[in-house]
């Protein structure tokens, strides 16, 4: 079984559960979770756990994003995107100085209602499915961080928009609402994922290259490690006499690691096997005078 994180390159037409579905058969394992869903016509990075590194999806969805859109001025449909229904036209009378105003303005914390079309739940269902059902309910607005955007071509009535911000933002209301605050309506076009967290979009693999891999028997060459998640956090190694400690996922005690360093309370550190395997991520609680585990990763 394979154990860690594929970076995939998400292509158009495939939905993320789609993604999972196909790696299942590259992979020959059940034990796959993707980190983030990317919409069906959306592309770009998508990284994907195996085996104990789906222990890794919550902390992995946290991370903040980056991505390249396209938008169209002009246009209002009800999904947000041009794959939708038109609900509304309107002439693009702005000029090139008041989109630019009107992009950045929404850089820092903005208040985005989600929208229908996504699969945020309400009382037990998903938004899109009541959105297919014709049936539209208040939506929460939600704070999203917009760390950074910019602007990278403008082609009015298109702009192409770079996107940094955080888990939960949806880039097609982002859209919708730089139009609303133009006066003509805007829908996104098109959508790329460049970046989660550390993952860039020039390190991720199609399903076609992965299948290549399987076929020449270099698979493994494409799992990164769980523990290259962890490369800043340092390192320490339960005693030789004590492994049975991490057998339970146990808390330890200073003098119960080979280092017998203390570190700061509440920073993370690797523990490992006095083989140097990996086995979880702990952290000091000086309350209890111990390493607490934050998270155990059994391979399996």
């Amino acid at each position: 079984m394979y154990n860690g994180i594929i970076i995939v390159k998400k292509e158009k037409g495939f939905t993320s559960h789609d993604v999972v579905a196909k790696l299942r058969g590259i992979c020959g394992q059940k034990k796959i979770g993707h980190t983030g869903t990317l919409d069906p016509e959306a592309t770009g990075v998508l990284p994907v756990c195996l085996g104990s590194g789906t222990r890794l999806c919550d902390m992995l969805t946290d991370k903040d994003k980056e991505y390249v859109a396209w938008l169209q001025l002009g246009v209002e449909t009800d999904t947000q995107d041009l794959t939708g229904r038109v609900l509304a036209e309107h002439p693009v009378e702005t000029d090139e100085e008041q989109v630019r105003e009107a992009v950045c303005s929404f850089q820092g914390s903005y208040r985005q209602i989600p929208p229908m079309y996504s699969a945020l739940k309400v009382n037990g269902k998903k938004l899109y499915e009541l959105a297919r059902e014709g049936k539209e309910v208040e939506r929460q607005a939600r704070e999203v961080q917009i760390a950074e955007i910019e602007i990278l071509q403008l082609r009015l009535p298109e702009v192409q928009l770079r996107v940094v911000c955080s888990k939960g933002t949806y880039i097609r209301t982002l859209c919708a609402d730089i139009g609303a605050k133009l006066g003509c309506g805007g829908a996104m076009k098109s959508l790329e994922r460049t970046r989660v967290g550390r993952f860039a979009l020039e390190e991720a693999l199609t399903l076609g290259q992965l299948q290549e891999l399987k076929d020449r028997g270099r698979l493994a060459e494409a799992v990164r490690p769980v523990e290259s998640m962890f490369a800043e956090c340092p390192v320490l190694h339960v005693r030789q006499d004590l492994t049975r400690l991490l057998d339970n996922g146990n808390a330890l005690t200073v003098e119960q690691t080979a280092e017998k360093e203390r570190y700061a309370p509440g920073r993370w550190v690797r523990v490992c096997w006095p083989d140097n395997r990996f086995a979880g991520i702990y952290a000091y609680e000086e309350s209890k005078r111990r390493y607490q585990p934050v998270k155990m990763f059994p391979e399996q």
